[in-house]
C-alpha cells in the first residue's frame, strides 16, 4: 500500500505559526510592568480616571516590549493596528466622566473588542470574529513564548546582565515599599488613611486583575511578533446561487417591505391623531412593541444582505443589474422601516418616559440605518470590503457620541421639561439614575426631589481615591451639597410622589 501520505499542515502551522524563540527581558518586562501598573490604577468595580491610566499603560508597555517587530509590520496595517488601539483607550476614558452603569459597560466591551482588533488585525466580516476568539488564545498561547525569553541566552546587543540587576532591584524596591509601608501603616492611623488613598490594597481581586491585564499584554506582544495569515478568513465568496434561486426570495421580501412602507406612509403622516383614532391601537401596543419587531426585521435585513451580495452569481450584465436593483431597493425600504421604528420609540417616550436605555437602542437604530446607507453606496462599484470595518468605527463613534450627550442627564431633564407641563413624572424610575442626573434632579419640587436623590446617597458617601476620580460623581455632590441633608429623602417620600406617577400599564 506503500507510505502513508503526510497530513495537510493545519491552520496553526500553515497561517499563525507564531514568532520564532527570542530572547532577552524587553517582552517580559513589558507584560510584567503593564499588568502591575494596570492592576493597580484600576477602581475594580467602580468607575474612575484609572480604566482609562491602565489601559494607557498596558498600551505603552506592548509597544515599549514590542517595538522593533511592530516596527516592521506594513505601514498601513500598522496604522490600522494604532486606530484601534487608540479606539480602546478613548472608550476607556469614558469612565472618568459617565457614571451610567450601562454606558460604561458598552464602553468597556467597545474596548475590548477594539484592543482585539488591534491585536489580530481584522477587517472583514469573518476576520472581524476571528480576532475576537484569537486574541484570547493567543494569550493563552504567548505564556510559554513570553517565558522563552528569561531562559534562552541573551542577545549580544543587549546588556542582559544588566538589565537583569535592574529588575531584581525593581522587585527588591517593590517588597520594600510593601513590608515597610504596612509596617508604618499599622503604626500611625493618620498615614494609613493616607496611604489607603494614594496605593491600592492588595486583595485576591487586584490579583485578578493583573493576571488578566497581564494577559491581554502576552497576546499583544505574541501575536504582534507574528501576527496571523487572514487572507484565508477574508476569502471572498464563491457564487453558489443562480439568478432564480436568489431573486425570488429577495424580489418577495421587496414586495413585502413595499407593501408595509406603503401602510407606513399615513402612520408616519398621521402622527398621534391616526395612532389614537385607529381602532385597537394604543401607544404601548403600537410603539413599544412595534419597536423592537422593525428593529429585528433591519438586523435580519443586513444579514440576508450579506449573505446574497456574498454567495448570488453576478457573472454576466443581467445578473449585476438585477441584485443592484433589488439589493437597492431592499436597502432603500429597510431605510424607511428604520425611520418608522425611530418615530414609534420617540412618541412612546414623549408621552411616557424618556430612559437612557431607550435612548441607546434609537442611537444603534440609526446605525443600523447607516449600515444600509453605506451598502447602496457600495453597491455602485460592487466594493463593499471596508462596510465591515467601518461599521465598527461608527458603532465606536456612537458610544462616544452619547458619552458627550450624557444620556441619563438627558432623559432626566426631558422628563422634568415634562413634568412641568403635564404635572406627571416617573420619581420610581428617576431615583435609579446614575450620578449623571443628579445635577438635573436635584432642581426639581421638594416632594419629587427627595424621592430622586433617595438612593444616589449611599453610592456618594465614600470618598473616592485617586485613580477612582469620576466627572459624573464630582458634579453629583456638588449638587447635593447645595441641596443639603434636609433635601433627600427616602422611599416615604417616594410613595407619596405617587400622585404624580404616570400609569404602569405601559
Amino acid at each position: 500500500m506503500g507510505p502513508p501520505r503526510p497530513l495537510a499542515p493545519g491552520f496553526l502551522e500553515a497561517r499563525w505559526p507564531g514568532p520564532k524563540p527570542a530572547s532577552g527581558w524587553r517582552v517580559p518586562v513589558a507584560v510584567l510592568v503593564g499588568g502591575l501598573v494596570a492592576a493597580i490604577v484600576l477602581p475594580g468595580t467602580r468607575v474612575g480616571i484609572g480604566w482609562f491610566l491602565g489601559g494607557f499603560a498596558l498600551v505603552a508597555a506592548v509597544i515599549a516590549g514590542i517595538w522593533p517587530a511592530a516596527a516592521a509590520l506594513p505601514k498601513a496595517d500598522r496604522a490600522m493596528r494604532a486606530v484601534w488601539a487608540g479606539s480602546a483607550v478613548v472608550l476607556l476614558s469614558v469612565l472618568a466622566f459617565r457614571n451610567a452603569w450601562w454606558l460604561v459597560t458598552f464602553c468597556v466591551l467597545g474596548a475590548l473588542g477594539c484592543a482585539a482588533l488591534a491585536i489580530v488585525g481584522g477587517q472583514r466580516v469573518r476576520s472581524i470574529l476571528f480576532s475576537l476568539v484569537a486574541a484570547p488564545f493567543a494569550a493563552l498561547r504567548g505564556i510559554p513564548w513570553v517565558a522563552k525569553h528569561l531562559s534562552a541566552t541573551g542577545d549580544r546587543r543587549e546588556p542582559p546582565r544588566h538589565t537583569q540587576r535592574v529588575v531584581w532591584s525593581a522587585i527588591i524596591t517593590v517588597l520594600f515599599v510593601l513590608v515597610f509601608g504596612a509596617l508604618l501603616s499599622s503604626a500611625d492611623a493618620a498615614f494609613s488613611q493616607v496611604l489607603s488613598a494614594i496605593v491600592p490594597t492588595v486583595s485576591v481581586g487586584r490579583v485578578f486583575l493583573f493576571i488578566m491585564c497581564a494577559l491581554i499584554a502576552v497576546a499583544a506582544v505574541y501575536t504582534v511578533a507574528a501576527p496571523p495569515d487572514l487572507s484565508t478568513i477574508d476569502k471572498p465568496g464563491t457564487a453558489r446561487l443562480r439568478r432564480l434561486e436568489w431573486g425570488l426570495p429577495i424580489g418577495a421580501l421587496v414586495l413585502l417591505y413595499s407593501g408595509f412602507v406603503v401602510v407606513q406612509a399615513t402612520v408616519l403622516f398621521g402622527g398621534q391623531h391616526h395612532v389614537l383614532q385607529t381602532a385597537g391601537l394604543s401607544y404601548a401596543e403600537y410603539a413599544r412593541s412595534g419597536f423592537w419587531q422593525l428593529a429585528t426585521v433591519t438586523v435580519l435585513t443586513i444579514a440576508v444582505l450579506g449573505g446574497v451580495t456574498r454567495w448570488a452569481s453576478r457573472e454576466d450584465r443581467v445578473d449585476r443589474i438585477l441584485l443592484r436593483t433589488l439589493l437597492g431597493l431592499l436597502s432603500s425600504l429597510s431605510i424607511v422601516i428604520v425611520v418608522s421604528a425611530l418615530s414609534r420609540m420617540y412618541a412612546y417616550q414623549k408621552v411616557y418616559s424618556f430612559t437612557g436605555e431607550r435612548i441607546f437602542v434609537m442611537a444603534f437604530e440609526l446605525l443600523l440605518g447607516t449600515v444600509f446607507i453605506m451598502i447602496m453606496v457600495a453597491g455602485i462599484r460592487w466594493r463593499g470590503a471596508w462596510i465591515p470595518s467601518t461599521s465598527v468605527g461608527l458603532a465606536v463613534v456612537m458610544l462616544l457620541t452619547l458619552a458627550v450627550l450624557n444620556p441619563e442627564d438627558y432623559a432626566a431633564r426631558r422628563n422634568i421639561a415634562r413634568y412641568k407641563e403635564t404635572g406627571k413624572i416617573d420619581a420610581w424610575y428617576l431615583r435609579a439614575l446614575s450620578s449623571d442626573a443628579t445635577p438635573a434632579l436635584s432642581t426639581l419640587p421638594d416632594l419629587v426631589r427627595r424621592c430622586t436623590l433617595s438612593w444616589i446617597v449611599a453610592d456618594l458617601d465614600e470618598p473616592d481615591p485617586w485613580y477612582g476620580w469620576n466627572l459624573g460623581r464630582e458634579n453629583a455632590r456638588d449638587a447635593l451639597d447645595r441641596v443639603g441633608s434636609s433635601g433627600i429623602g427616602g422611599s416615604s417620600d417616594c410613595q407619596r410622589a405617587d400622585q404624580f406617577d404616570l400609569p404602569k400599564t405601559r
